[in-house]
């Protein structure tokens, strides 16, 4: 249904003003939005006024689907005789719960105190509207509040998640710094592990020298200098060394030599050197155990600085290098001494009518096995010649001197004319008095002038090897005697042998035959096979010659961990 105003004076505006407002009531629209209505259909009736001439005001309801909500249009249009013009129509519409109402009655007054109360009573929305207003502004100030809470509530957390942000990243940090200085002190101590290894592996000085500038440069140093003390001439101090390292030889403490302090600990700052002014020099001293200083090490740093942790480790290193050096110095002392000991003890082959000698020893090039092995050869009261080969337990110069005893005692007991097994029962018997945690092991070989007649006896030693003239090969491996020393009582028995001439009989030590990967019978068999290999005419013209020819391939594959000897006896024709 639609109902319609004519509108030409501002009287005819509040009657339809009136009408619209109590229409919209009545068709059920919600205050808030009658006002707005009701609001800006006054607007609009205000404006038409001053532009003058009649208008239409229509108002039309319109049913929703199903029975639901409508619509309320109104439309404001100059009126088709009302001089107003030509002017585009003004709408606007609102939801209307009760469309059908429309058609009841909405009498509007017509005298002007009711016009104006029903204006007044319009004002009634408008005082609703504001109430909702006020309700709206104070649930906003309380909202406001609300929101003005948690916000401070979320800069509150913000700054609690920010703290403990930083709380957690300074742990990470830390915990990222630990972890670092565990793996550089891990490093460092796998590396002064892995150095000492190598540098206590040798005994021999000058291989240490070498390795010890292989171990730091690159790694930890940019330059290495080792100074080492002569032992004949003392510590002289020349000019060619820096001063820090001079200080350091004689005072026995670090230096460090810069135009900047060092900081490191137990280290003594001085001046920076005249020969490296530039460079900043760490000096250690090599100490041995007694504190005593045998050279000086010189490095310099890869950087400006050195890491104080890094100066510790290299110190802790030149203190190991300093006794390695000590060792390997004392070593070869008592390795010189023992092998001219040996050398000095061992015998000048005697001659002898029918029988040819020929005698080599090889002391040991690795390590101190040195010192126990001998030979000797003489000639007894009835005209015999006497053949002795013997390897002492132990090694060093303690090995050699007791050596030297044996070999004494032994000459002593041949004097009486007994026979090798009788010799060697006799040597047990002073060996087991004179040194009972000393044992030693022995081959003696006598060759008659007469009846060409060989007798042997052994203790505990590998057993000789005899040549027959035909270049057939025998081991004499006769039950021998036990070693010499053990704690028991041995009568240790004669062996003999019919010699032709051409015979070679062969006595050695153990060093010659046996390697430790296979034992000492291949080796055996190795020598028999170099005997076997000469003719007999090498053997009788040039014993000498195949002595050496013998050790050739029998030391070809050895390492020479220890001393070798080797007695040839070659009965002439």
């Amino acid at each position: 249904m639609t109902r319609a105003w004519r509108i030409a004076t501002v009287t005819d505006a509040a009657r339809a003003r009136i009408a619209v407002a109590r229409l919209a009531a009545a068709c059920g629209v919600p205050t808030v939005a009658r006002t707005r209505l009701a609001t800006a259909l006054s607007g609009q009736l205000r404006q038409c006024l001053t532009k003058g001439g009649t208008w239409l005001l229509t108002v039309e309801g319109t049913g929703g689907a199903d029975g639901g909500p409508g619509e309320l249009h109104v439309v404001v249009v100059p009126a088709p005789d009302g001089a107003a013009g030509e002017r585009a129509p003004w709408t606007t519409g609102v939801l209307c719960p009760e469309p059908g109402r429309l058609s009841e009655p909405c009498p509007v007054p017509e005298e002007a105190a009711a016009l104006s109360e029903g204006l007044l009573g319009a004002d009634e929305d408008t005082s609703v509207v504001l109430e909702e207003l006020t309700e709206q502004e104070r649930l906003v100030a309380f909202h406001r509040e609300e929101l003005h809470q948690t916000n401070q509530g979320v800069l509150a957390l913000h700054a609690e998640l920010d703290a403990a942000g930083r709380a957690q990243r300074e742990a990470f940090a830390a915990e990222r710094r630990a972890r670092t200085e565990a793996e550089n002190a891990r490093r460092r101590l796998t590396f002064l592990a892995d150095a000492s290894a190598v540098l206590t592996a040798s005994l021999n000085h000058d291989e240490i020298l070498r390795r010890l500038p292989e171990l730091l440069v690159p790694r930890y140093a940019d330059g290495v200098d080792v100074w080492l003390f002569d032992h004949e001439d003392g510590r002289s101090l020349p000019s060619a060394h820096p001063g820090a390292a001079v200080q350091a030889a004689r005072t026995g403490r670090p230096q460090y030599a810069a135009d900047h302090p060092g900081n490191l600990p137990g280290v003594e700052d001085r001046p920076p050197s005249a020969l490296a002014p530039d460079r900043p020099l760490l000096c250690v001293p090599l100490l041995t155990p007694r504190r005593a200083p045998v050279g000086v090490l010189t490095l310099s740093p890869q950087g400006e600085r050195w890491d104080p942790d890094d100066a510790v480790m290299l110190i802790e290193l030149a203190r190991r290098a300093g006794i390695a050096l000590d060792n390997a110095r004392r070593f070869e002392h008592n390795r010189d001494i023992a092998e001219t000991l040996q050398r000095a003890l061992l015998t000048e082959l005697p001659s002898a009518p029918g029988v040819g000698l020929a005698a080599r020893y090889l002391p040991a090039t690795h390590g101190l096995n040195i010192g126990g092995d001998w030979y000797d050869a003489f000639r007894q009261r009835d005209g015999s010649l006497v053949t002795v080969i013997g390897d002492v337990t132990g090694h060093g110069l303690h090995a050699a001197v007791m050596m030297s005893q044996l070999r004494t005692a032994l000459r002593a007991y041949a004097v009486d004319g007994d026979s090798p097994g009788r010799l060697l029962t006799r040597l047990h018997g002073y060996l087991r008095q004179l040194q009972p945690d000393l044992f030693a092991t022995a081959v003696i070989a006598r060759f008659h002038p007469d009846d060409r007649t060989l007798t042997w006896a052994a203790a505990g030693h590998p057993p000789p090897v005899l040549r027959l003239p035909d270049g057939e090969v025998r081991t004499l491996d006769a039950k021998p005697g036990a070693m010499l020393g053990i704690p028991l009582s041995q009568d240790i028995p004669d062996h003999t042998e019919r010699l032709a001439p051409g015979s070679t009989l062969a006595l050695y030590t153990d060093g010659l035959v046996e390697r430790r990967s296979r034992g000492i019978d291949p080796g055996i068999e190795r020598l028999g096979a170099a005997l076997a290999s000469f003719e007999r005419a090498e053997l009788d013209t040039d014993l000498e010659d195949a002595a050496d020819r013998v050790l050739q391939p029998l030391l070809s594959d050895s390492e020479r961990d220890d001393d070798v000897c080797l007695l040839l006896c070659h009965l002439r024709g």
